[in-house]
């Protein structure tokens, strides 16, 4: 018997895991600004993600470890302002919680206090148990990160799938069901095995969203940048272009240079 899909009029942690026990798949974007938020939330999408992927679409660098705190707020709260449905999740940026719990729940409440967000994300298992619980004893929802964790670039070294082996899938399922245990609202994984995150969705009642993990999970999360093609050097396997942007704004442009230099702009019914 099918079930009438429920109308959200404002996405809450309660309703993604509404959405998994229906069988709703979730849907989620990155946004790093008020204009792009506002176009996102009035499509329809289920959250947005304020990426620390800002690092690398906003500011041109090559990994998401040179993001500050104070930029991260600044993205966030730039994006609080432009949505009225979706759930906006904030990374937590490097450094601001993988030594010291204290620090971490400090950067959590200045990401809630003064952006507005209604969820922090942070990346890895049991190394920083303590900075979850110590952020989710203080009532901020926290979405846990597994898989390919980018601010441990240098750790691995590259950006292949993980927990392809038998040990480091095992370690995953294991952080995955203590981040669920530990109150965790949802997980993000990113770049495994797609029978290993079937599984890992499987084993969890709280919702698992992918970025390279394939269809069976929850639901599915890209940067926006990406999927409108206005990047065009990353074509990872699970990206599916939408549209082509950079091209399509490259034209725009050039026309409108043209324009310029042949004085076609502005024509008379374009001035006062």
């Amino acid at each position: 018997m099918s079930v009438a899909k429920k109308e959200y009029k404002r996405i809450t942690v309660k309703s993604l895991v509404e959405m998994k026990a229906n069988n709703e798949k979730i849907s989620m974007l990155t946004a790093y600004d008020f204009t792009m938020a506002k176009i996102i939330d009035r499509a329809g999408v289920d959250v947005i993600l304020v990426g620390d992927s800002a690092s690398n679409v906003m500011a041109g660098h090559e990994t998401t470890l040179p993001i500050t705190l104070d930029q991260m707020i600044y993205h966030a709260s730039s994006v609080v302002r432009g949505i009225e449905r979706c759930l906006v999740v904030v990374d937590l940026p490097f450094g601001s919680y993988q030594s010291d719990p204290k620090e971490a729940l400090r950067s959590a409440i200045r990401i809630m206090k003064e952006s507005g967000g209604h969820s922090i994300k942070l990346e890895g298992g049991k190394e920083v148990k303590e900075s979850i619980k110590r952020i989710l004893n203080a009532g901020i929802p926290v979405m846990g990160h597994l898989g390919l964790t980018p601010q441990s670039i240098y750790k691995f070294g590259t950006y292949a799938v993980r927990a392809k082996e038998e040990e480091e899938a095992e370690k995953l399922m294991a952080d995955a069901l203590m981040l669920e245990r530990i109150g965790c609202f949802a997980l993000v994984l990113e770049k495994v095995p797609a029978k290993l995150a079937q599984k890992v969705a499987e084993s969890l009642t709280i919702p698992v969203i992918g970025i390279g993990a394939g269809g069976k999970v929850d639901g599915q999360v890209l940067v926006t940048h990406d999927m409108l093609g206005m990047t065009h050097e990353f074509n990872p396997r699970f990206l599916r272009r939408y549209l082509d942007l950079y091209s399509e704004m490259t034209n725009a442009f050039e026309q409108y240079n043209a324009d310029i230099k042949t004085q076609d702009f502005p024509n008379e019914k374009e001035q006062y």
